[in-house]
């Protein structure tokens, strides 16, 4: 059986840690799994992937430590059952705005009786062949949190069967409320309905995470009790390392 160990973790409480793959090359996917990184969330929402080359990151990752996850471009049962019967051992799923969005992406993430996940396998069958028996308990569902009408809906929403977690995405919810991106760090409004979601996590015993600017906040917002929580991307790693190197040589 393959162990989920970011989901192990968070389920004992503790943080884990993860940076977004957007570049769309399962080479650096392989390598960053190698880093001790806890998770590694294939970016097909935003990011340069296609189907195939997101079964070769998930096939480069299972070699190293890291857990492969993915985040689906929409809610949609087919999206999310082809990502599961590659490999892919965590969904987050965008725009979670209801109970029934999140009923939605849950059910199409669990078999039956729980839902309604459709019975069969691809690539996954390489993490053992009993995977179907453990798929359930071991694949991690988040649901994201990123409007105003999610914010109000949050504990209907994490109360759903089946969802694990949230992941907030800080930068369309403050949008959805009017708040430019650049303004969230001095928003109050902002910051409350953070809380509000917070409060939702803890009065349905599901886990709160959230999409960080980079390692600096990860760390901290981890000790605010957040669990789930990307550290930036593949593309900040490689730019922010070239950039460091062309100062260091006077450009």
């Amino acid at each position: 059986m393959y162990v989920n160990t970011a989901l192990q973790k968070m389920r004992e409480g503790k943080p884990v840690f993860g940076y977004a793959c957007h570049l769309g090359s399962p080479i650096a996917a392989e390598a960053l799994a190698r880093t001790g990184i806890d998770f590694l969330m294939i970016e097909t929402q935003h990011g340069s992937w296609g189907h195939d080359s997101a079964i070769a990151a998930f096939m480069g990752i299972t070699g190293g430590s890291a857990v492969p996850m993915a985040r689906v471009p929409q809610n949609e049962y087919y999206l999310i059952g082809k990502l599961l019967d590659n490999g892919c051992m965590g969904i987050i799923v965008p725009m979670v705005d209801t109970a029934a969005d999140a009923k939605k992406a849950a059910d199409a993430c669990r078999l039956p009786p729980k839902g309604n996940r459709s019975w069969g396998m691809g690539r996954a069958r390489a993490l053992g062949d009993d995977y179907l028996l453990w798929a359930d308990e071991q694949v991690y569902m988040a649901v994201q949190i990123e409007s105003g009408t999610a914010v109000e809906n949050a504990e209907a929403i994490m109360a759903t069967p089946g969802v694990d977690g949230c992941w907030i995405g800080p930068n369309d919810l403050g949008l959805s409320m009017g708040i430019h991106p650049r303004d969230i760090p001095t928003s109050d409004v902002h910051a409350r309905a953070l809380e509000k979601v917070k409060q939702a996590c803890q009065n349905t015993g599901k886990i709160l995470g959230l999409s960080c600017t980079g390692p600096e906040e990860a760390a901290q917002r981890a000790k605010d009790g957040y669990r789930f929580l990307t550290a930036g991307s593949d593309a900040q790693l490689l730019l922010g390392a070239a950039k460091a190197g062309m100062a260091v040589m006077g450009f």
